[in-house]
């Protein structure tokens, strides 16, 4: 139901789940384990898994920080996004990936929350998409000490903000990692 014409497509979008990005991240292990069930499921019933990768000044391009954690292995076939600002599609390849796959609708899954998460839920649903994020597969680091809620809060915000977000011609919610129906 995605605003963009002839995108009937589904993918799964992994977002920034680098060793640097989830190394002190809330309920790291469960939330890691979360997607790669969900990338399994993906790749069992051929859906695109797209892969996102940030870079800066902490995540040098190549270092152990910026490589993807070892728990999850991108397919050399999958689409690797390399990114430098928080929303996935600025200055990226992103759009041209998803155009050339057909896909409209994104289920989106990774870290973190309060920021790369957030920009690229945004900035897919004004680009057109219908998203999903994946309620239980998303986690942040603990911002306290700046004035951030804690983690879980962050994270039970976002979900329910998503949850209830709604546009013309677009679909957005929230779903539990063992709920993805990525058929609709």
């Amino acid at each position: 139901m995605s605003t963009l014409k002839n995108r009937p497509n589904t993918a799964l979008l992994v977002i920034d789940v680098q060793n640097g990005v989830v190394a002190g991240a809330y309920a790291r292990d469960a939330v890691v384990a979360n997607i790669g069930a969900l990338v399994d499921k993906a790749r069992n019933e051929g859906i695109a898994v797209i892969w996102v990768q940030h870079s800066d000044e902490q995540l040098v391009r190549d270092s152990a920080n910026w490589r993807i954690v070892s728990e999850l292995a991108p397919d050399g076939a999958e689409p690797l996004v390399e990114k430098n600002y928080g929303d996935a599609f600025e200055d990226t390849g992103l759009e041209t990936v998803l155009s050339t796959l057909g896909v409209g609708r994104l289920v989106l899954a990774g870290a973190q929350t309060d920021a790369c998460i957030r920009s690229t839920l945004h900035g897919a649903f004004v680009r057109g998409y219908d998203v999903v994020l994946v309620s239980d597969a998303h986690t942040t680091e603990d911002q306290t000490a700046w004035g951030a809620p804690p983690p879980d809060q962050v994270i039970s915000h976002t979900n329910l903000y998503w949850t209830y977000q709604t546009a013309p011609g677009r679909v957005a919610g929230t779903v539990k990692a063992a709920e993805v129906d990525f058929a609709r």
